[in-house]
């Protein structure tokens, strides 16, 4: 059984003036005292046969008035009918009319009270039909028409309804919902109009403000203040995050829109009294909404790995932004856009912040251990995963630091700023801000690669290589790409191209100087002949037993290496060896001169950079005696 709110008025209250401040309907004729003496009797039998006083011993088990239209309609005439009558007797002035006046300020206050008590338990009775889903769904604000709820008003209308609801019994939730608004907006005239606006508004407020904080209780939205949130473990901000995260949209692009729509439909005669309801609903909890991002925001030491929340909040908001301007669009409810355009900007700067410290955290990182086999460094990785998950928030980025200046005050040495940079080619702030990330990390790996100059200058380009290629990837298969752009891979590429030749000419120069200049004219002595081929097979199995053990991570890359090894080493190879082997045979117990045929270089370049350390199918025997590698290769005669 609903509850049924009660106004407590006198009859006998003193009124500032007979219709309390109400305006006067147009006069549409003249009419004489007893004209206006036979409306007000016709006015008084039915306003008593609804009375709420001539029932108020079972006041709760009274049925509604709108149970019947006509009978409905019939009532709010009769209370217009009411209010001419009254003008009437103001102005008349006589006797006879001020107690006509007094009887029917009785009247309207009787009729008032029933329609307060209507009003309320239409809205009490149809929270689900008035849920602002279903008014958000069925209009907007720019196409909702009042006149489509007037309409159910008209001359043919006899629809009667079960339960106290006002819907038609069994009809479609659309119809429903649209009999429920043109019943309230039908109530809220005929009050507002009797100079009743303020009990009007009180019991529209009262009930329409419970379903809003109901609703977003149940999307998970809480009232935390900075200082609650500032007691709280990340972990659980996290959790509320993603809370707000699911929340912000339904609450307004259905709860508060939807509320807006009601308002302005209920109270279309009204706009300030629409506005005042409104703005006693909806603002205290929007402006809660929207204060928790910039609480977040204002959170203790957000590391880099948190920023991605923060960038969430600012995507979230600068998307709803739009429609919550034009939902919050009056002065009432100012409060609400003014909170949400600082979380903006309280979120755009601790992003701005938070990106400095990364970038500080990437110069200041410390780790000395080189990477086993100049594999691509745990500081690659990270920087590039994090530049790449900051590519996927490319728009809210690219309005945080539009007006943010490069601060490129840092110790990174006067080369890095002449040589090739996507500053040429770059034009969003954005994209300016990723490659400056990507360069100071670049730096840090030139540094780090010091660290092998003390075990093998080939090493540390090797190193270099690898995590360019490893930059480069990373930018060519992501978001990346679009914001850096295809002049910046090529020339990032051309240098990983540069550091694999260093490579090639700092790790295999001893070999490839071993081998004579081809040069079909000159003849070398035998003696020589055989130095050369000694010293080959030194400097071969030295960089082989060596280089084992350092890794290439990317396949294109080590295939690419390899094959560039083998076409600078085995033609050179092969030349000699198929000219002066013949030289040199196999002397039992004396270790062999010619010990590798051409064939089985590039099976032993094969099993370089796999970071094993170990050579397949050659095993520990190839380390543990020169005259091993004979083993490998076909015997030579």
């Amino acid at each position: 059984m609903s509850t049924v709110f009660m106004s407590p008025y006198r009859a006998s209250s003193p009124s500032p003036s007979p219709l309390r401040n109400s305006s006067p309907p147009a006069p549409r004729q003249t009419f004489s005292s007893s004209m206006m003496a036979e409306n007000l009797d016709i006015a008084e039998s039915i306003i008593t046969k609804w009375s709420v006083e001539e029932h108020s011993s079972n006041f709760c088990k009274l049925s509604s008035l709108f149970t019947d239209r006509k009978e409905a309609k019939d009532y709010l005439r009769s209370v217009k009918d009411l209010q001419a009558a009254m003008h009437f007797f103001v102005s008349d002035g006589s006797t006879s009319s001020s107690q006509q006046l007094v009887r029917a300020q009785n009247l309207m206050q009787n009729a008032m009270k029933r329609l307060e008590r209507e009003f309320y338990q239409i809205l009490s009775s149809n929270r689900r039909n008035l849920d602002p889903e279903s008014v958000s769904s069925r209009s907007s604000r720019a196409s909702a028409s009042i006149s489509d709820f007037e309409d159910d008003y008209s001359e043919e209308d006899d629809i009667h309804v079960a339960g106290g609801d006002s819907v038609h019994e069994g009809v479609a939730g659309d119809s429903a919902l649209e009999v429920a608004m043109a019943d309230l907006k039908a109530i809220a005239d005929s009050m507002i109009s009797s100079g009743y606006s303020k009990e009007c508004m009180k019991i529209y407020k009262l009930v329409r403000k419970s379903i809003v904080d109901e609703s977003l209780y149940h999307l998970g939205v809480e009232k935390l203040s900075l200082s609650q949130i500032q007691k709280l473990d990340w972990d659980v901000v996290d959790v509320k995050i993603k809370s707000w995260l699911n929340a912000v949209k339904v609450s307004v692009k259905t709860l508060f829109l939807g509320e807006r729509i009601l308002c302005d439909v209920v109270f279309s005669t009204s706009p300030k009294i629409s506005e005042s309801c409104f703005a006693e609903i909806a603002r205290e909890n929007a402006v809660t909404l929207f204060g928790f991002p910039e609480h977040v925001a204002k959170f203790k030491k957000l590391s880099p790995e948190k920023l991605f929340r923060v960038l969430d909040l600012y995507d979230y908001i600068s998307e709803l932004l739009p429609e919550t301007e034009s939902i919050f669009s009056s002065d009432s409810v100012s409060a609400v856009r003014s909170q949400a355009v600082n979380s903006l900007v309280r979120l755009g700067e601790t992003a701005r912040a938070v990106l400095s410290e990364f970038e500080a955290a990437i110069q200041k990182e410390g780790s000395k251990t080189p990477v086993q086999g100049g594999g691509v460094h745990p500081l690659t990785r990270y920087v590039m995963n994090y530049v790449v998950f900051l590519s996927d928030y490319s728009g809210s980025l690219s309005e945080i630091l539009a007006d943010s200046a490069l601060n490129t005050q840092s110790p990174l040495p006067e080369s890095y700023f002449s040589s090739p940079t996507p500053y040429d080619c770059c034009t969003s702030a954005l994209s300016v801000r990723l490659a400056w990330l990507i360069l100071v990390l670049l730096c840090k790996l030139d540094g780090k690669a010091v660290q092998y100059k003390d075990v093998d200058v080939a090493l540390a380009y090797l190193f270099l290589a690898n995590n360019l290629n490893y930059v480069v990837s990373k930018v060519r298969s992501s978001g990346l790409k679009l914001l850096l752009g295809d002049e910046w891979i090529e020339s990032h590429e051309g240098k990983v191209k540069q550091y694999a030749a260093n490579y090639e000419r700092m790790g295999w120069s001893k070999v490839m100087s071993s081998l004579p200049e081809p040069d079909p004219a000159a003849e070398i002595p035998p003696q020589e002949a055989r130095e050369c081929f000694r010293s080959f097979n030194s400097g071969f199995e030295e960089a082989y037993r060596k280089q084992t053990s350092w890794v290439v991570p990317d396949p294109k890359l080590r295939d690419e290496i390899k094959v560039s090894l083998a076409k600078k080493l085995v033609p050179a190879y092969t030349s000699f060896y198929e000219e002066y082997r013949w030289l040199f045979g196999q002397e039992a117990g004396v270790e062999p001169v010619v010990r590798h045929a051409p064939d089985d270089l590039g099976n032993y370049l094969s099993d370089l950079f796999y970071g094993t350390g170990d050579a397949g199918s050659v095993s520990s025997s190839v380390r543990s005696s020169p005259s091993s590698w004979q083993s490998r290769g076909r015997k030579v005669r």
